[in-house]
């Protein structure tokens, strides 16, 4: 059940990866950037922001450091709710099926 689930992370989030490319962060403070396309500037979050985008309609994950908005993927997710276990939160483990060294 675990793999499944994991499965279903991993390829909802590979589909998503082309719509908010972003760049890690390194230094004392913990954000997380993302950036719309290569044309805009790279938009700096906090975990406390992206924390905030946990629901079906406003759906935020992070993977890497890298932020993005997997809300209008959130109904075709072939895992159906599964995607929301890690909405607002850090779902690199899900994605890779283990722990990110950062």
């Amino acid at each position: 059940m675990v793999i499944i689930v994991a499965a279903l992370i991993l390829g909802a989030i590979l589909g998503v990866f082309i719509f908010i490319p972003g760049h890690p962060t390194s230094g004392h403070s913990k954000s997380i950037h993302s950036s719309a396309n290569s044309n805009k500037a790279s938009k700096i979050y906090s975990k406390d922001e992206v924390t905030l985008h946990n629901k079906r309609d406003d759906c935020w994950i992070i993977i890497k450091n890298k932020v993005y908005d997997v809300t209008s993927y959130v109904e075709e997710h072939p895992g159906g709710d599964a995607i929301l276990a890690h909405a607002g939160d850090d779902s690199t483990e899900g994605f890779y099926g283990y722990a990110s060294v950062s």
